[in-house]
């Protein structure tokens, strides 16, 4: 088996050997749409063929800048596209493309991976570790009262107007990309994608309304892009730049005539929404899933990355097996910034560096692991100290589909 990169030369017959892995056909691109593979990176994938040159897997990876805990943008490989040929499964292909892909990722660099897994059980063993979570919330309009607010200075200030998505595709690219610079977990949307139509709606141009919220000062700073069929409503993504911006775009959709269900397909982890509501019951969670996973490729350069928010030491005994690495690291914390370095102290955790990607960005406490039987901890402090550091700013979070 041979595992080449690809060129530009190459698009049609990786798009179409994707398209046979998964069993899907290719989409015909719509007016004023792009398709989802239109921004793909051709010189960051790899295809594997068979001796005589058929092809058979594929593997992509995207440009992405990833928010740390701390506000802190750091580059991220997006791996994406993979996929073996049904005839070809579980003959070492996949492995031997993962391997080939996270050394190329090193070569190049790079010391963070993440991915959105199309099953579960594949990714795990390749080092990658659940990292994000989001739901479905379901509210039924004859429930959707909001309960009025107790604390004072809560009221919004700003004006919401309703747009088509064919009116606003600048807009949503700036309110976008200031939201994702602090907010944890979210992924960059490089402007090509948006040129491009490339994605899931609202970056494609499919027809789409859009709310969008402006502050008292006239500067947008939210947005939520729905459609309405058979009387409910969809709300692809809510974004915005603060929670008064958020409320005041629930408040428009909840309030919306006509329809009988507002369904939100992305809430994050520990949202007000069910609190606001008057009726705490009315908004039913479904779909509670995990989104970005996360990949550690040097765990020195990713620990003293990001952002910190407590002070303290930990050694972490961290094994990699399937890169065949294992190494003990001293990670100390002062005022916000990590020094991590080799050492032979006794180790406070031992852990898979998947369960390190998990941790990573602050949305898997550390304890849950050592419950779950995933992390060992050497001493009864060990856990509590863990998820002290490795708390975030606010649960991490990522909407963006690649």
């Amino acid at each position: 088996m041979e595992i080449r990169p690809t060129t530009d030369q190459d698009r049609d017959v990786f798009v179409d050997t994707l398209h046979a892995a998964f069993g899907w056909f290719p989409e015909t691109p719509t007016a004023g749409g792009g398709v989802w593979w239109s921004a793909l990176e051709m010189d960051r994938n790899l295809l594997a063929s068979t001796p005589d040159g058929r092809p058979v897997g594929t593997a992509g990876a995207y440009t992405f800048e990833l928010t740390l805990p701390g506000a802190v943008l750091a580059p991220a490989a997006g791996v994406t596209c993979v996929g073996v040929l049904p005839s070809h499964r579980r003959q070492g292909v996949l492995s031997a493309m993962m391997r080939h892909q996270l050394t190329g990722l090193r070569t190049r660099g790079e010391f963070l991976s993440v991915l959105l897994a199309s099953e579960s059980l594949i990714y795990r063993r390749f080092g990658y570790g659940p990292a994000t979570y989001t739901h479905r919330l379901t509210v039924q309009r004859h429930q959707a009262a909001f309960t009025a607010p107790r604390a004072h200075g809560t009221a919004d200030t700003g004006s919401v107007e309703l747009l088509r998505r064919a009116e606003c595709g600048d807009l949503l690219e700036e309110v976008y990309d200031r939201y994702r610079r602090a907010q944890p977990g979210a992924l960059s949307r490089p402007h090509r994608w948006w040129a491009l139509g490339a994605g899931q709606p609202p970056i494609s141009a499919k027809p789409r309304y859009v709310a969008v919220h402006r502050d008292a000062d006239g500067v947008p700073d939210g947005y939520a892009s729905y459609t309405i069929e058979n009387g409910t409503l969809t709300v692809d993504e809510t974004i915005a730049t603060d929670d008064d911006a958020h409320s005041a775009l629930d408040r428009f959709v909840l309030g919306h005539d006509l329809v009988t269900q507002v369904v939100f397909k992305h809430i994050p982890p520990g949202h007000p929404l069910r609190w606001q509501l008057a009726d705490y019951r009315a908004g039913q969670v479904g779909r509670d899933t995990d989104w970005l996973w996360v990949r550690l490729l040097d765990v020195p350069r990713a620990l003293t990355a990001r952002g910190w928010f407590t002070d303290g030491e930990l050694v972490l005994d961290v094994d990699d097996p399937f890169l065949g690495e294992h190494g003990r690291y001293l990670l100390t914390v002062r005022d916000g910034k990590a020094d991590c370095v080799p050492t032979d102290r006794a180790p406070d955790l031992s852990l898979d560096v998947s369960d390190l990607g998990s941790v990573y960005l602050g949305g898997t406490a550390p304890s849950t692991l050592v419950r779950a039987g995933h992390i060992r901890a050497h001493h009864p402090a060990a856990a509590a100290r863990a998820d002290a550091l490795f708390r975030a700013e606010r649960p991490p979070h990522c909407l963006h589909w690649f």
